[in-house]
């Protein structure tokens, strides 16, 4: 199976790793960028350490068939949501994120700019960016979904037209609610709406609260992407970087 081999994450993991390098570099470290390996295998794993890098992440991608199955929706709680509203939600949409993704390295720390940034992007759909309101009013949880049309896969065959949940959280202060399970299976609703047979996210393997939960409803690994860095991390470890504070969000 080929692998693409950048300093830039592959495909759509581009997106969401854009900042990997600030994990785990200060602004004078003179180490080479990161190096993304996509559809990494044991094997290629053992050549890139076999050329003294390290695995610093793993991303899984996973997928599900949609629509979903029947028992996944009967067991869901059924909430209301709706589309995002530039600068409305700006304040509040950047309050749930940062505190949710606190311990991530790209996602956590947005503010205003880097928000309207991704919001021009061309792949960027209103109707896809999803929102729901807790008691208060104010956005609790979000899942912000992202299609993809088909193309080529990462080893070589062609991979079908795909809905992404590109980045989805929910407030911590709502855990134990199974406000991520409603927001996940909202956004995949959506993108079964507009006629997506496949649904794809992915996950830092770290996560394992976000895994749990994928594979509850349906998810399962299709292929993972590392990216690596020389032999010797800052804290003298090896593998991939460990999240602090795992929440239901990815």
């Amino acid at each position: 199976m080929p692998q693409i081999r950048s300093s830039r994450g592959p495909g759509s993991v581009a997106a969401m790793a854009d900042d990997a390098s600030a994990f785990e570099r200060g602004p004078s470290d003179p180490r080479p960028e990161p190096e993304w390996v996509s559809a990494v295998t044991p094997d290629v794993d053992a050549a890139m350490r076999s050329e003294g890098r390290s695995m610093l992440r793993l991303l899984h991608q996973m997928r599900v068939d949609l629509p979903l199955a029947g028992s996944v929706l009967a067991s869901t709680r059924s909430i209301d949501v709706r589309a995002f509203e530039p600068g409305a939600d700006d304040a509040a949409w950047l309050s749930v994120n940062n505190r949710a993704f606190r311990w991530h390295p790209d996602q956590g720390g947005w503010d205003r700019a880097r928000l309207t940034a991704r919001l021009a992007e061309p792949w960027v759909r209103a109707d896809g960016f999803l929102v729901h309101d807790g008691v208060d009013g104010d956005v609790d949880g979000f899942c912000w979904t992202r299609e993809h049309p088909a193309g080529p896969a990462p080893d070589g065959a062609e991979d079908p037209a795909m809905g992404e949940i590109f980045v989805i959280a929910a407030d911590p202060s709502t855990a134990g609610t199974g406000l991520g399970r409603a927001l996940t299976v909202a956004g995949l609703n959506h993108l079964t709406e507009r006629g997506l047979r496949v649904g794809m996210l992915y996950v830092e393997a770290v996560n394992t609260a976000a895994l749990r939960l994928y594979e509850r409803l349906g998810f399962v690994v299709h292929h993972s992407n590392a990216a690596y860095t020389p032999a010797h991390r800052h804290d003298g470890t090896d593998g991939p970087a460990t999240n602090p504070d795992p929440e239901t969000s990815s």
